[in-house]
């Protein structure tokens, strides 16, 4: 059986993988789905100093005290700005790297110009104000996915997709406005990708494909984790089937 360490996208936690991980444990696999610092349970832990170098500490620790070796390691959407940190620590303790819908960063990008939300000139004068201790904790991004959610509902049962909009909470302003110091060009070792048929990451798969990375197509939305955990587990264990029986 496969220990897996499951990273959650911007405005989620640990608590977004629940159907998965039940999928996961019951075929016999271990599951560790922790949570970045200021998101989920850990929201009151958020400040302006948190950001991406913070979320990679959080993970690697995870690493380091729960003694992990031999991991797959599955980044959702904001988690893919973590992942390549990650990897660049502890990466002789992952045995396989799958992105699912995430953000494919290259060193020295921030989130908020390389997903259009503001201009980068704007975006570094923002992270200058954090650096210094002034300007907005949190950027919204609970309340952006919210009011996306009205416009484009998700292609999920109503019941389920009000309990992932309830759950939303905000993402520290760093993680969003700060550098990331180390993108995904930097991972060496073979890299799935998971692509949503329904999403804001078109852009991203296409850097995936530039990548040389393996894709996959699903044809659900970008919370497909949440709206199709069966189909996301059924894919996850054929990647890592395909890459044993290699």
């Amino acid at each position: 059986m496969s220990t897996f360490v499951l990273l959650h996208g911007g405005g989620m936690g640990g608590w977004t993988w629940k159907y998965v991980r039940a999928l996961l444990e019951a075929k016999g696999h271990t599951v560790y789905t922790p949570t970045f610092t200021g998101f989920g349970e850990r929201e009151h832990l958020t400040g302006r100093d948190v950001g991406n170098a913070t979320h990679v500490q959080d993970i690697v620790n995870v690493f380091k005290y729960e003694d992990l070796h031999d991991v797959i390691l599955v980044a959702h959407s904001y988690a893919g700005t973590v992942a390549p940190g990650v990897i660049a620590q502890v990466g002789d303790r992952i045995a396989s790297v799958i992105y699912l819908d995430a953000i494919v960063p290259y060193s020295g990008e921030r989130i908020a110009s390389l997903m259009g939300y503001m201009p980068e000139e704007q975006v570094a004068t923002l992270d200058a104000m954090l650096e210094a201790g002034e300007g907005p904790v949190g950027s919204g991004v609970h309340e952006m996915q919210r009011a996306a959610a009205k416009e484009h509902p998700h292609l999920m049962d109503p019941a389920r997709e009000q309990w992932l909009l309830d759950k939303l909470s905000d993402q520290p302003m760093k993680a969003t406005a700060g550098r990331i110091a180390v993108g995904a060009e930097t991972i060496k070792q073979p890299v799935d990708y998971i692509a949503a048929a329904v999403t804001v990451m078109s852009a991203m798969h296409e850097r995936a494909r530039a990548l040389g990375w393996t894709m996959h197509q699903h044809p659900g939305d970008h919370a497909l984790l949440v709206g199709d955990p069966e189909g996301t587990v059924d894919l996850i264990l054929k990647i890592v089937g395909r890459k044993v029986s290699a």
